[in-house]
């Protein structure tokens, strides 16, 4: 990746965006796969992977706990040899940065070792995101953990099957990661739910992806990032363009529940969608919307609201306050920096539109979903003359999911501009 300012001003498109882009591949969908595919009993080529720093981690630590994994970043391939369920190094150090799925993913997926010792550590961020839920479960199937938090020291042993107890409020990835290891429990293991999970859209792509590869694929093609079009999606809008979006599945076939950012939009007359072209329509009014199942994607609706006619209110995302950082407090402050009247709850944002103030620097928090969002918004040519009016700290951090982000942008820009 290109070495970027910081901050990074956001230079504004002043005429329709225009062109054709291609999705990254789905974080998501490649850091399960390659949990999967370890699990396996064959050699497996993901196609289409994604290449950032959290699938980095997971392939990393996979080759760190005896896996064959070879890569190829230029063809967007990563091919891995399955152990059918065996974990073949006894003690390890795994770092999983701030990626949340390798983060548990990993974790349940080292207590099928009888009798591994594996020592947990992450950035400072990810020593306040969930875990301990997980680590609960598995210590009813025999796991110890020195901490319910990270870092922490995990002696294994083992799943034996039967019933676990899971609370998983905070994050559907606690879930997910149970689900992937249960089928090489030595008996059925069958997990209980406390309470109500967040996000359920990414337990039913598990569930399916468990399914897809209990078929033992030789190869598997990962979608293009749902979440990563949304800011495509609100790219359109924003500049009154249109944009041919390659890679995105949308229809039944689809993994991913951040699809549904798409239909709200087009629902609510700000977009229309053709195949896998987005164009901007004429829709104006701000609304209303529970983004419980799609929650990774309410950043991208909120950068845009100052832009809508009337409030918009954005519910069912307390459980983003316990992700990269506190996105909901984080939201509101950045938007108040902008001079917009935001009132924040425990699980809404409601996002009434001022004048946008300018010359403004963004702060990121370390999450990629705040430097992408608020670089879309700063691609509105809100002076009418193409200065920058907005600019972007740390706009570096999008390399945990889309690194080229920014260079696309410019891209479509300068293609914008020939049009």
């Amino acid at each position: 990746m290109t070495t970027l300012p910081d901050p990074l001003p956001v230079t504004p498109f002043t005429r329709p965006a225009r062109g054709e882009l291609t999705l990254p591949g789905s974080k998501s969908i490649t850091n399960r796969a390659l949990i999967l595919a370890a699990l396996g009993r064959g050699t497996v080529t993901l196609r289409g992977a994604l290449f950032s720093r959290d699938t980095r981690i997971m392939v990393a630590a996979l080759r760190t706990l005896g896996f064959a994994v070879e890569t190829d970043e230029a063809a967007l391939t990563i091919t891995i040899t399955g152990r059918g369920g065996k974990i073949p190094v006894r003690e390890a150090k795994i770092e999983v940065g701030n990626a949340g799925t390798a983060a548990r993913f990993l974790t349940a997926f080292v207590c099928l070792r009888p009798d591994g010792i594996y020592h947990f550590d992450g950035d400072e961020a990810m020593r306040r995101r969930p875990i301990g839920a997980l680590l609960a479960a598995l210590a009813a199937q025999g796991a110890r953990a020195s901490a319910s938090a990270f870092p922490f020291t995990l002696r294994t042993a083992g799943l034996p099957g039967g019933e676990v107890e899971l609370d998983a409020s905070e994050s559907s990835q606690l879930l997910s990661a149970l689900l992937m290891v249960a089928p090489h429990a030595r008996t059925a293991l069958t997990v209980r739910l406390r309470g109500e999970t967040v996000s359920r859209p990414f337990v039913a792509m598990t569930e399916r992806m468990i399914k897809q590869f209990a078929l033992h694929p030789t190869a598997y093609a990962v979608e293009g990032d749902a979440t990563a079009a949304s800011y495509f999606a609100a790219l359109a809008y924003v500049t009154g363009g249109k944009l041919a979006v390659r890679g995105l599945e949308t229809g039944p076939a689809a993994l991913q529940g951040d699809v549904e950012f798409y239909r709200l939009l087009a629902g609510r007359g700000l977009i229309t969608v053709d195949g896998r072209t987005v164009t901007a329509a004429a829709g104006r009014d701000g609304f209303a919307a529970d983004f419980n199942g799609f929650s990774d994607t309410f950043l991208t609706l909120a950068v845009i609201a100052p832009l809508l006619r009337g409030p918009t209110r954005i519910t069912g995302i307390a459980h983003t306050r316990k992700q990269e950082t506190d996105r909901v407090a984080g939201m509101a402050r950045e938007l108040a920096k902008l001079g917009q009247h935001v009132v924040e709850t425990e699980d809404a944002l409601e996002i009434h539109p001022r004048p946008l103030r300018t010359d403004q620097v963004i702060a990121t928090y370390h999450d990629h979903r705040f430097a992408m969002s608020f670089g879309i918004l700063g691609c509105h040519d809100l002076r009418g003359d193409g200065r920058p009016w907005l600019a972007i700290a740390d706009p570096a951090c999008c390399s945990k999911t889309f690194p080229h982000f920014f260079g696309l942008l410019e891209e479509l820009r300068q293609k914008s501009l020939g049009s």
